[in-house]
């Protein structure tokens, strides 16, 4: 599934830094945690992989 938002690729690659071992999981906080908790790594490795070139830095709600 592809970030829909730059700021949901940040927070998936932070949440898979945590998975991996490479951050803390108690630095996460707000979505990254969120994602961290309910997420595989292969989830967040995809949405991880979304290129933000053509993203909002923000999704608006509608």
């Amino acid at each position: 599934m592809p970030a829909k938002s730059q700021a949901q690729q940040m927070a998936a690659g932070a949440a898979l830094a945590a998975h991996r071992g490479e951050q803390k999981v108690s630095d996460l906080e707000g979505a990254a945690r969120s994602m961290y908790d309910s997420m595989s790594e292969a989830e967040l490795e995809a949405m991880a992989a979304t290129s933000r070139d053509d993203k909002p830095r923000h999704k608006r709600e509608s």
